[in-house]
C-alpha cells in the first residue's frame, strides 16, 4: 500500500514541477507570482479553494522549483529530468515505475497543451562522450561533484 502512495506522491511532485507557475491555481488565486514567490502567507489564506491550491506539497514543490532556478536549472525539461533522477536515486523501488511515471507526465503535458512548449525549450542537444548517470524524459542526467545535473547544464561545464 505505501508503494502505491509513494508512486502517487512522486507523480504529484513531478506533475507540479512540470506545470509552470502561471498555470498553477495558486497563481490564478494571487497566492504566488509568475516566479513562484509568495504573495500571501499560508496562515492568511482563507477559503477551501485557496487552501487546496496552496498545500504543504505545493509549497515544497514551489520552493524546489525556485531553488532549481537559482542553481541554473531553469528549463522545464532539464529540471524535471533532474528531479526524476533524484527521486529514482533516493528510492530504488521507484525505478521500477520509471516508465509509468514518465508516460503519465507526458500524457498530462499533452492533455494540458504544454507538451510542444516543453519540447521546444531545448532543441539543441549537446554532444557528450561520457556515460550518463540516468536518462529521464529523454534527457541524460550526469553526476558532477556529487550533484545531478541535466545534459544541458553538464555540457556548459566541459
Amino acid at each position: 500500500m505505501s508503494r502505491g502512495i509513494d508512486l502517487l506522491i512522486a507523480y504529484r511532485v513531478i506533475k507540479l514541477l512540470v506545470t509552470p507557475f502561471e498555470r498553477q491555481d495558486a497563481f490564478k488565486l494571487g497566492i504566488i507570482d509568475k516566479d513562484g514567490n509568495v504573495l500571501k502567507k499560508y496562515n492568511t489564506i482563507s477559503g477551501s479553494n485557496e487552501k487546496r491550491a496552496y498545500t504543504m506539497l505545493h509549497r515544497f514543490v514551489f520552493n524546489l522549483k525556485r531553488i532549481l532556478a537559482k542553481v541554473g536549472i531553469r528549463g522545464a525539461l532539464g529540471s524535471f529530468a533532474v528531479a526524476a533522477a533524484l527521486l529514482f536515486k533516493e528510492d530504488k523501488e521507484m525505478l521500477k515505475n520509471k516508465s509509468l511515471i514518465e508516460s503519465t507526465i507526458i500524457k498530462h503535458l499533452k492533455d494540458t497543451g504544454q507538451y510542444d512548449d516543453f519540447l521546444v525549450e531545448h532543441r539543441h542537444i549537446p554532444n557528450i562522450d561520457e556515460e550518463p548517470f540516468m536518462t529521464c524524459f529523454g534527457v541524460d542526467v550526469y553526476e558532477k561533484d556529487g550533484e545531478l545535473i541535466s545534459e544541458f547544464e553538464y555540457a556548459k561545464t566541459l
